[in-house]
C-alpha cells in the first residue's frame, strides 16, 4: 500500500473524507498532511468544534503577589527585600543562568506594517524597531555582567525567513549570531466551523495558523533550544513577548524573586502590573479551585470585572503583561505532557479557504472558522508554588498592538518618551512641561546608554531640555 493510500484511510477514519479526495487530486497535499496529529482531530472536532468550551465554574478570589514598592502593598500584595533579589538575581547573570525569550511570531498588518512585528519602527525618536531596542538591553547585560547571553527567538512559518534576514541585514545588531537562535513555533489546522472539516487553502495545502504562545514549550523542546540552553549550564528562560518595547528582558529582581526566594518554587513566574480600569483587555492573575493562574477578560463576568475592594481598587486587578522566568526543567516537563498540563482554547475567525468543490477560493464575510491555540500561562497551574511580582506600569508596559488609540505605537513611544523625561529629572536635568504637567519633548535612552535611571549618574547631561526638542541619548 502505497502512502497515499495509507493515509486516505486514515483521513476517511478521522472523519475528513473530503481531505482524503483532495489528496488523491493533489498528492503533494501529503507534506502537510504528515505534520498533523490526525488521530488527534476526532476528539478535537467534538470537543472543540462541534461543542463550544464553557469558561471553569467556580469563584474568583485575587492572586496573591509581592512587590518591592512598599507604596504599593495591600493585603494581597506583600511587601518583599528588593536588595536581596536583586543580588540574587545578578549573581545568576554572572554564572550565565538565564537566557532572554523573544515571542515573536506575528506580523505587523494590524499596525499597517508589511513585515514580521520585530521589524516594526518602535522608538520615540529614531524609530528603532523592537528587535535592535532588545538586542540592545542584551548588549549592554553582556558587559555588565561579562557573560555572553543567549537569545532564543520563536518566529512563525509566515515570519520565519525574513526575520532571519533582517537580523542579518542588520549585522544581528553587534551581537554575535552564535548566540543567536531562530526557530518557528507549531500549526495546527483551522476547521470550518459548521461541521469540523479541515480547511484548505489552496489545493495543495492545508489551512494553517500558529498554535498560540503556548507553543514555545513544544517547540523549545522540538528545535533543540532546550538542550542547547541546559548543555551550556542555563536554566532560566526570561520570556517576553515581541509587541513590548519596555519589556526588560533581563531583570534582576525578577530573576531572584523567581530562583532564590521563600516565595516560589522556580519554575513559572510572572510580573503583573494594575488593570487600567475594569475594560482593559488583558487577562489577570486569580485563584479558581485553589490554584493561581490567568483568567482571559472575555471569560469574567461584568460583576467579576468591575468588582472593588474596600480601598476602592479592581478586586481582580492583576493584569497580566506577558512576562514570566520558566525554568529549563519545567518547560520540559510542559512540553512532554502536552494537553495534560496546557489545554486548547478556541478561537472563532474569519478564514478564506479553497473549495475543492468547486475549484474556487472563498472569502467569507464573518467568523466561518475554528483556530485552536495554547497559552503559556496555563502551566502556571501545574507549578508548586508560582510567584507574581507587581511592577511599576509605567516602567515596564508600553504593547503595541494596535494602528490607533490604546496600546498603538503613538501610545507606546508617548509612553516611553515619558519614562525617559522621568529619568532625565531624577539625575536633575530640568525637563519641561505644559501646564497639565505633561512632558513637553520627545524623548528616548538607548539600553546601551542606561538600563535604569540610577544608570544615569555616569552619564554626561544637559542641563535642561528645550520645550517641543527631539532628543536621542
Amino acid at each position: 500500500m502505497s502512502e497515499i493510500e495509507s493515509m486516505c484511510g486514515r483521513l476517511q477514519q478521522c472523519g475528513q473524507p473530503e481531505l482524503a479526495q483532495a489528496l488523491v487530486a493533489a498528492p503533494s497535499l501529503l507534506e502537510d498532511l504528515r505534520r498533523v496529529d490526525l488521530d488527534a482531530i476526532p476528539s478535537l472536532v467534538q470537543r472543540f468544534v462541534r461543542s463550544r468550551p464553557t469558561p471553569p465554574e467556580g469563584d474568583l478570589a485575587p492572586a496573591t503577589c509581592v512587590t518591592t514598592d512598599a507604596g504599593s502593598a495591600t493585603d494581597t500584595v506583600r511587601l518583599v527585600d528588593q536588595a536581596a533579589l536583586q543580588s540574587a538575581g545578578e549573581a545568576m547573570l554572572a554564572e550565565g543562568r538565564v537566557a532572554v525569550f523573544t515571542v515573536a511570531g506575528g506580523q505587523g498588518t494590524r499596525l499597517g506594517w508589511n513585515g514580521p512585528k520585530g521589524t516594526f519602527p518602535a522608538s520615540p525618536v529614531t524609530g528603532k524597531p523592537l528587535f535592535r531596542l532588545f538586542a540592545e538591553q542584551i548588549l549592554a547585560a553582556q558587559g555588565r555582567w561579562g557573560r555572553p547571553i543567549r537569545w532564543y527567538i520563536m518566529t512563525s512559518e509566515a515570519n520565519d525567513a525574513e526575520t532571519r534576514g533582517f537580523f542579518l541585514d542588520n549585522r544581528c545588531f553587534g551581537l554575535d549570531r552564535r548566540q543567536i537562535m531562530m526557530f518557528p513555533q507549531g500549526m495546527m489546522p483551522a476547521f470550518d466551523a459548521a461541521e469540523g472539516r479541515v480547511l484548505l487553502s489552496d489545493s495543495t495545502s492545508l489551512a494553517m495558523s500558529p498554535d498560540g504562545h503556548g507553543g514555545c514549550y513544544a517547540a523549545l523542546l522540538n528545535s533543540g533550544a532546550l538542550d542547547q540552553m541546559e548543555g551550556r549550564g542555563i536554566d532560566a528562560i526570561s520570556y517576553h513577548q515581541v509587541d513590548n518595547p519596555l519589556a526588560p528582558v533581563l531583570d534582576p529582581v525578577f530573576l531572584g524573586l523567581h530562583a532564590r526566594s521563600d516565595e516560589s518554587s522556580g519554575e513559572f513566574s510572572s510580573k503583573m502590573v494594575s488593570k487600567a480600569g475594569p475594560d482593559e483587555k488583558v487577562g489577570v492573575f486569580a485563584i479558581r479551585g485553589g490554584a493561581p493562574g490567568v483568567v482571559e477578560y472575555s471569560d469574567m463576568t461584568e460583576s467579576q470585572t468591575t468588582a472593588t475592594d474596600s480601598g476602592g481598587h479592581l478586586r481582580l486587578g492583576a493584569g497580566n503583561v506577558a512576562m514570566h522566568v520558566i525554568s529549563c526543567e519545567f518547560a520540559r516537563r510542559i512540553a512532554d505532557a502536552g494537553e495534560a498540563s496546557l489545554p486548547w482554547h478556541r478561537a472563532d475567525k474569519k478564514v478564506a479557504f479553497y473549495d475543492p468543490a468547486t475549484s474556487r477560493t472563498v472569502t467569507p464575510e464573518g467568523p466561518n472558522a475554528v483556530k485552536l491555540e495554547r497559552f503559556v500561562f496555563d502551566a502556571m497551574a501545574t507549578a508548586t508554588r508560582p510567584a507574581i511580582l507587581k511592577v511599576d506600569r509605567a516602567s515596564q508596559f508600553a504593547p503595541i498592538k494596535n494602528a490607533t488609540g490604546v496600546d498603538s505605537a503613538e501610545s507606546s513611544r508617548q509612553i516611553q518618551s515619558a519614562l525617559y523625561g522621568s529619568w532625565l529629572e531624577s539625575a536633575g536635568v530640568r525637563v519641561p512641561r505644559d501646564e497639565d504637567g505633561r512632558l513637553d519633548a520627545t524623548i528616548e535612552i538607548s539600553p546601551l546608554t542606561a538600563l535604569s535611571a540610577a544608570d544615569l549618574a555616569d552619564v554626561p547631561l544637559p542641563e535642561a531640555i528645550t520645550p517641543g526638542a527631539s532628543v536621542s541619548l
